[in-house]
């Protein structure tokens, strides 16, 4: 059995492995948070250089949109595989997933529900 820490590192691990393969760059930078039954990933610097320049050339907020709906598509495309890595990760069934990213900031942002809590032990003092 993990440890919280050790559950939110094999998170990170996985996303960002998956991001890579999936995505074709991994994030800059990744954070998991275990919050009871939630799973709360965290993601900076996501977005490509082709990204970057589709929101700043297709004018108003059509590239914005365009960019949110591509990438929840590939999110929904991928989503047994994400629900797999959570699942070995945590131990515990993923009940749902939800998914946004900002094209202002680079940041994207995913929440695991779970369908109970996670069990995992005391880390050593």
């Amino acid at each position: 059995m993990l440890t919280k820490g050790e559950m939110e590192a094999e998170i990170c691990t996985g996303l960002r492995k998956f991001e890579q393969e999936y995505m074709g760059r991994g994030p800059k930078d990744i954070h998991a948070h275990l919050l009871g039954d939630l799973v709360v990933v965290r993601m900076t610097g996501v977005l490509t250089a082709a990204e970057k320049q589709m929101v700043k050339l297709i004018p108003s907020d059509k590239g914005r949109d365009l960019l949110k709906q591509v990438r929840t598509h590939l999110i929904e495309n991928a989503r047994p595989a994400m629900e797999a890595m959570i699942e070995h990760a945590t131990g515990v069934k993923v009940q749902s997933l939800h998914h946004d990213i900002s094209t202002v900031t680079g940041e994207e942002v995913i929440l695991f529900t779970l369908v109970q809590l996670p069990p995992f032990r005391d880390a050593k003092r």
